[in-house]
């Protein structure tokens, strides 16, 4: 099926989605901070990323898919995120400050999780 980049730095959260998404037959692989992420998502070429927003830094998720995008980098992007949960904001898709497809609420509901790719892969 497809390859998939998850770049997190909660180590649980990776394994449950690397176990998720393989059993829909999908290649996983790992990253756990920006710039692993970034050199990760430039040289492995996934046909789908998921992005933690809170890494080393609060923002390293939006920064990552900024500079993708700044790359040119087209690859569809699901971004996970507590933020909203833990501080009532709630964020929407922008083409310059969040370039990304999708957002998926933490604790992840994997079925969610798992439909978001569908349609994203589609």
């Amino acid at each position: 099926m497809a390859h998939i980049l998850i770049v997190d730095d909660d180590l649980d959260i990776v394994e449950a989605g690397r176990v998720m998404l393989e059993m829909d037959g999908h290649k996983v692989d790992a990253a756990h901070n920006y710039q692993e992420g970034l050199d990760a998502a430039l040289g492995l070429k996934p046909d789908l990323l998921i992005l933690d927003v809170m890494m080393d830094e609060p923002d390293d998720g939006f920064a990552l898919a900024q500079a993708l995008r700044g790359r040119g980098v087209k690859t569809p992007i699901i971004m996970l995120t507590s933020v909203s949960r833990v501080s009532g904001l709630t964020f929407g898709v922008d083409e310059d400050l969040l370039p990304v497809n999708d957002f998926v609420q933490k604790p992840v509901d994997p079925q969610v999780l798992q439909e978001k790719v569908r349609a994203l892969l589609s």
